[in-house]
């Protein structure tokens, strides 16, 4: 589990529990690590040291919420 404090926090490469945390109190629905890295698995984009780039995460989910449409 990341200890970082929001003033040191990156979201070009928050670690997958940060990023859960975050997207949890940023929504309506909970957020897990699992629902992430199962988005992972299923190809979601990652930085080569397994952080998340929350734009780039949130654009993934986009491109699968209209139909799975390939490209970057």
């Amino acid at each position: 589990m990341s200890h970082e404090s929001p003033e040191s926090m990156n979201p070009n490469a928050l670690p997958i529990d940060v990023a859960a945390r975050m997207l949890s109190k940023a929504g309506a629905r909970q957020i897990t690590e699992d629902m992430i890295r199962a988005d992972v698995d299923a190809g979601a984009p990652t930085n080569p040291d397994g952080t998340l780039n929350l734009v780039h995460y949130a654009a993934w989910n986009v491109r699968q919420m209209a139909g799975g449409i390939d490209g970057d």
